[in-house]
């Protein structure tokens, strides 16, 4: 293929390890993300950083610990980074539809280089304000295009399963934040600026390294196909899915689906800017302003049943608890390597049970777990400091935490980011998974900004606001979200093609749409659809002239058929 570099890997490697590959690179950004994320929670608690250059809190002089002044000014140079991920997810949606993955890539590592250095050479709260929102703005445009990559070329059958695994990486990038942060705390007695300078410099030598080498990796077959370079696109997925032995016909299959899907959504959608995919306008049966509000609100959700308060409030949360200043940051380390473990579960279970199971267990473990938490906190802190019951209630409280932080990591830490890139179509996929990241913003901006009021102001009652938001999310899933598990990415256009917003709707419409449509599913029927019976050779699928997302529409065409064939039978 003389059209790809030379250089590109897809020449050297193919099927599982090409996957693989690909996999590496986009956990290496996402480990960006979850570094940075849980970077914040350790700069918060050193004191050069809050009162000599930041100005919003005092050391206690009993404790040590950090006397928050001005919650309000704490609360908005960490949410700030979130109107930048904002901002950021936009332009890499519009950018990456556009110019394609790779570039985007390389677009966003760039850009949130330059905000961590100006983050690392701070001086005052209004410069770390403004590198914030820089650095969201490179996180933004990362966030918006990896997963989208990553699910384009993975297989609908083990999709979640590679996406899960990425996520590993995520919360390795959280525990490194933790553990660097803690190491760095002993130095010069935990006074000097090194002590939250250098964890925010330490993000840079990941993103370098994600600029260097992501010009080496292919492109998405499907956004080649999409731009018509159909030619790289069936060559990228003939090296993802094999060409010889039992995936004769895997690639082949799967490319006329993708052909066949691109050509039925231009027809189907006559516009696709943001503001138009927002409100629905021109998707016609694609019904993308409704796929747009469940991932926004997917989003916004996971960050509300808690657990942005926990990774960045982390040692917020065990004061508040009862845990003594010098333990608290070995304690929030501990909580993260737990939580880096826990995701492993969601690797072997996201495909298997599906991505509505594994929301509704994570929601009601992580929902007692946080009432359980409020009751012993405040059972622990109606006793004398330091008594046996206090230190008893304490660590009961600190356990549902370590709970909580598990179940999130095995349930709802994966599917919000994957569900926003299955869900969309083609056309329209990095703009749709952007989407998601600005729900994900506007739920982490609102929260992140308003916890230090909250702990403040209601205390341990905090963790009842998050018991609170995981019971509502059960019967929003139950309710709204249609499966996406073992579906193609081209399946779902058929999923969403219900004028009902409800779930079992959609799932009559899609078995419907799924018997008049075979042209769209051959790549998940591909055991009697993708070879010749009689060659034995791969079907050189075309696009079918009834392909539609209308079942009365069909049906009505089928009817006009079969009067068409009798009247040849009567004539004949």
């Amino acid at each position: 293929m003389d059209l790809i570099s030379k250089h590109n890997v897809v020449h050297k490697l193919e099927k599982r390890s090409l996957l693989i590959a690909i996999n590496c690179i986009a956990a290496l950004s996402i480990f960006f993300f979850g570094y940075d994320q849980g970077m914040m929670g350790g700069v918060n608690g050193a004191r050069n950083y809050y009162e000599d250059h930041m100005h919003f809190g005092h050391p206690d002089p009993v404790t040590g610990s950090p006397v928050i002044d001005d919650e309000l000014l704490q609360g908005g140079i960490v949410s700030i980074y979130y109107v930048g991920t904002l901002v950021g997810c936009l332009v890499g949606g519009w950018f990456g539809d556009k110019y394609g993955r790779i570039k985007t890539i390389a677009l966003g590592a760039l850009w949130a280089i330059i905000g961590a250095c100006l983050q690392t050479s701070a001086m005052n709260s209004t410069w770390m304000i403004f590198a914030r929102l820089i650095n969201g703005w490179g996180t933004g445009i990362l966030n918006a295009i990896v997963p989208v990559w990553a699910t384009e070329t993975a297989e609908h059958k083990s999709r979640g399963q590679f996406v899960a695994i990425e996520f590993t990486l995520n919360i390795f990038g959280v525990v490194v934040a933790y553990w660097l942060e803690y190491a760095c705390s002993f130095y010069k007695g935990g006074n000097g600026s090194f002590v939250w300078r250098f964890p925010i410099a330490f993000q840079i030598v990941p993103l370098l390294f994600l600029l260097g080498i992501v010009w080496f990796f292919p492109e998405s077959p499907r956004w080649l196909v999409k731009v018509g370079r159909e030619e790289e696109g069936r060559y990228v997925l003939g090296r993802l899915r094999g060409e010889s032995g039992e995936d004769l016909g895997k690639a082949e299959a799967e490319f006329q689906d993708i052909r066949n899907i691109a050509e039925l959504e231009r027809k189907t959608a006559s516009r696709t800017s943001y503001w138009s995919m927002f409100t629905g306008r021109g998707s016609g049966k694609l019904h993308i302003g409704r796929r747009v509000q469940l991932v926004v609100w997917l989003q916004i959700m996971q960050e509300w049943i808690g657990i942005a308060g926990v990774t960045i409030y982390a040692p917020t949360i065990f004061r508040t608890a009862g845990i003594g200043n010098k333990d608290v940051q070995w304690i929030s380390g501990l909580n993260t390597i737990t939580y880096m473990l826990s995701t492993l579960v969601c690797v072997f279970t996201l495909d298997r049970i599906g991505r509505r199971w594994t929301l509704y267990w994570g929601s009601v473990v992580q929902g007692i777990a946080m009432a359980l938490a409020g009751g012993l906190t405040t059972a622990g802190q109606s006793h004398p400091l330091g008594s046996a019951a206090a230190r008893a209630y304490s660590s009961g409280a600190v356990a549902m935490i370590f709970l909580f932080t598990a179940t999130f990591g095995a349930t709802w830490l994966t599917v919000p980011w994957l569900y926003p890139a299955e869900i969309f179509p083609l056309e329209v996929r990095a703009k749709g998974n952007a989407w998601g990241v600005v729900g994900w913003s506007v739920g982490n901006g609102w929260l992140t900004l308003l916890c230090p009021v909250m702990f403040k102001a209601i205390k341990e009652n905090t963790y009842y606001v998050f018991a609170a938001a995981n019971v509502i999310t059960i019967p929003m899933v139950w309710a709204l979200y249609p499966e996406s598990n073992q579906r193609t990415l081209e399946e779902m256009n058929l999923v969403f093609a219900a004028d009902s917003i409800w779930n079992w709707d959609a799932e009559r419409n899609f078995k419907i749409l799924k018997e008049q449509n075979p042209e769209l599913v051959q790549a998940a029927q591909r055991g009697h659809s993708a070879l010749d019976p009689e060659t034995g050779l791969p079907i050189r699928g075309s696009t079918g002239r009834n392909l539609s997302l209308d079942v009365n529409a069909l049906q009505s065409r089928h009817h006009d058929d079969v009067i068409d064939e009798k009247q040849t039978f009567k004539h004949g």
